[in-house]
């Protein structure tokens, strides 16, 4: 077997690997960016641990094949790049939504969100939801509020009494 022969098959493996391992995969087109923007948007998905990689449409349609995933195969026309993320399912949506707002050269085709071919409207209802980290603080204060209430429920009477007994102490000056 030829090293050129080699070189793919080990592509179309990691590709499928990845499509594999990842919670959300997005697929856009980066035609029209410049080298510093492309860097830029690198950079920004690095810091939410999400991999951003230029694919082989043909390569990349072979692995879809592989994991079960033709319908990802619309998607792969034109110069395609993927963002995957194996932690955050919102990450590389809110990520790549929020760059593409300020980089109108940059196209968000669709992707793959746990195994399921999903379209571009649904990619940006993703990342329209909040984040992780979001999502558990809404979840901890919703917990909290109930406690707080019930503390100032518990501590009313005794305010009340303290403030009875400041009253009978001012009187008990002022008649004195």
């Amino acid at each position: 077997m030829n090293k050129q022969r080699m070189a793919k098959e080990q592509s179309v493996q990691e590709i499928t690997e990845r499509l594999q391992s990842s919670v959300t995969a997005v697929i856009t087109d980066y035609r029209g960016l410049n080298v510093a923007q492309a860097t830029k948007l690198r950079n920004e998905l690095r810091e939410v641990n999400v991999e951003y990689k230029v694919l082989k449409n043909t390569l990349t349609k072979i692995a879809a094949q592989n994991v079960g995933l033709e319908d990802l195969n619309q998607y792969l026309e034109g110069p395609t790049a993927i963002a995957f993320s194996t932690e955050d399912p919102v990450a590389p949506a809110k990520v790549l939504a929020k760059f593409a707002k300020d980089n109108k050269a940059l196209e968000i085709k669709g992707g793959v969100v746990e195994g399921k071919v999903v379209s571009l409207e649904q990619i940006k209802a993703l990342a329209d939801l909040p984040s992780k980290e979001e999502l558990l603080a809404q979840v901890l204060r919703g917990m909290q509020w109930p406690l707080v209430g019930m503390a100032n429920v518990l501590a009313g009477p005794l305010r009340n009494m303290v403030n009875v007994l400041e009253a009978v102490r001012k009187e008990k000056e002022a008649q004195a």
